[in-house]
């Protein structure tokens, strides 16, 4: 956590230009943060942003404050996952990894942007459409956000985290390629109920022209067509076979 040292301010207002949710407010000729917006990136400390210092830390007194930040600052790891940035790999290393196999499709939901963020209370409306749309949200050990969620088959998350506000967070879990179609209409629903942005991935199997009838939805959903996508040739050997 951080605060403006009101002794040290000058109201110059430079630190205002580096905040990525513009959570640094001016009060008259000091400038203050908003503790409920902020969303401990670090930004403004880690750049040494103000040039009279006044921008000091403050101890990340509980597990909420803690996760908030590990999940915002991209240069933190994740002491469970391992993963630097938001602490999961959203099934990029699914060759090796083999989470995602033939017939099912990978969901992975980046909710928030630098200038927005992200409430953990939109976060869990959408895990909780996904869950009720047929998604096995992934666990703990691959992905962060489910260390709030007491029921992994609900999404909901602990009632404690719902307002803190972070850069950014990820969604994830996986369905059968059968029920994407109710998977994507969950999401075209809840997104009408939350107030922040997402990007959906997808993770799933395409023939040597990148098409695959499990796609075929979308134009019966009015989404459009990706145009591309990150490729996996598969000459990585999965894990799950070694």
């Amino acid at each position: 956590m951080a605060t403006i040292n009101q002794e040290k301010c000058i109201g110059c207002k430079i630190c205002q230009t580096y905040c990525t949710v513009d959570a640094i407010m001016a009060d008259g000729k000091k400038c203050y943060i908003d503790q409920d917006r902020c969303t401990e990136c670090y930004v403004c400390l880690r750049q040494k942003v103000c040039p009279k210092g006044a921008i000091e830390p403050i101890e990340l007194n509980n597990f909420y404050k803690q996760f908030q930040h590990v999940m915002s600052d991209p240069v933190e790891n994740h002491g469970v996952t391992g993963v630097t940035g938001r602490g999961t790999e959203e099934v990029k290393t699914n060759d090796v990894s083999g989470r995602v196999i033939k017939g099912e499709v990978g969901i992975c939901i980046d909710m928030g942007r630098p200038g927005m963020g992200v409430y953990l209370r939109d976060a869990e409306k959408v895990a909780m459409a996904c869950a009720k749309a047929g998604v096995k949200l992934a666990n703990s050990d691959h992905t962060p956000l489910a260390a709030l969620m007491p029921d992994l088959t609900t999404g909901k998350l602990v009632d404690e985290c719902h307002n803190y506000h972070l850069l950014s967070v990820i969604v994830e879990g996986k369905c059968p390629e059968a029920t994407l179609p109710d998977v994507l209409k969950a999401l075209k629903q809840v997104e009408k109920e939350i107030d922040t942005v997402f990007s959906l991935g997808l993770i799933i199997r395409v023939d040597e022209n990148g098409h695959t009838p499990t796609l075929d939805c979308l134009e019966d959903l009015g989404i459009n067509y990706p145009h591309r996508g990150k490729v996996n040739v598969g000459l990585g050997r999965p894990l799950s076979l070694a």
